[in-house]
């Protein structure tokens, strides 16, 4: 069984050491350190390699999604170290390359859940074993074409597709309560799906909502998050939606990291 905790760490220190790498590009530091727990989790123990697909809807979230790609055996060190350099298949946004599991590219928000409604419906449609798994932020959740595939799924009862959202209350440009505050478990449940809240950074929350099993209606998981979560000055700052490590920041961060359980 996986050591989810040491897991967590290692894929933490390695985003900040990737983005510390990316120099003045910077990356995405606040939306990948948030999801650290969701996806770790979820790939450790509870996605099927072969027969499963996820979509990264929140595409800004690339670098957390690789560096739980390589933690799960997926991609290669070199592959994970290519982040960011040119002709790199791991660019800040992740880009179709089925050969590496990315299913779809991302980058423009809200459009993930749209492929994975497709991609779950085609699965049904053949028989094919597995599920369909979209990872979405909260502020993504803003795009009406999100609500347009809610419906279509619950009206398909595609009990084989699974949303996270990654539920951390802020977006690019403030907190999402103040740009538009929508009651999400009230709004999911009106549509239909089956709801489950949970502490996104609490491994056994997530394992618990991870194993729940509804068989008729589709499901969402709201994991309450912190953005930037695990580098004190980068928590709840929004600045760090997405920025560029200087050599103090950067130690001062892989130190916290160090001296915790990466939480």
């Amino acid at each position: 069984m996986t050591d989810l905790s040491a897991m967590v760490k290692n894929v933490r220190k390695d985003i900040i050491r990737l983005a510390y790498g990316a120099g003045r590009k910077g990356a995405h530091l606040g939306p990948s350190l948030s999801m650290v727990e969701m996806l770790s989790v979820l790939f450790a123990e509870h996605f099927d390699f072969e027969n499963d697909k996820f979509i990264l809807s929140k595409g800004h979230g690339g670098l957390g999604y690789y560096a739980v790609m390589y933690a799960a055996g997926q991609i290669s060190k070199e592959q994970l170290d290519a982040f960011e350099k040119n002709g790199s298949d791991f660019p800040g946004q992740p880009c179709r390359q089925p050969q590496n599991g990315v299913l779809y590219s991302s980058g423009s928000l809200g459009l993930g859940l749209s492929y994975g409604v497709g991609h779950a419906w085609s699965m049904r449609f053949r028989a094919q074993k597995g599920k369909v798994v979209v990872v979405m932020g909260d502020g993504e959740l803003n795009e009406g074409s999100v609500w347009e595939s809610v419906m279509l799924a619950k009206q398909q009862q595609l009990s084989n597709l699974l949303v996270i959202v990654d539920w951390n209350g802020m977006q690019s440009d403030g907190l999402s309560k103040d740009i538009l505050y929508m009651d999400l478990e009230k709004i999911w449940k009106s549509f239909g799906w089956s709801v489950t809240i949970c502490d996104g950074h609490d491994i056994d929350h997530l394992q618990e909502a991870y194993r729940k099993e509804d068989g008729k209606n589709p499901r969402v998981v709201l994991a309450k998050t912190v953005k930037g979560k695990g580098v004190s000055f980068m928590e709840g700052n929004k600045k760090w939606h997405h920025g560029h490590l200087d050599e103090g920041q950067y130690q001062t961060a892989m130190k916290e990291l160090e001296g915790s359980n990466g939480v």
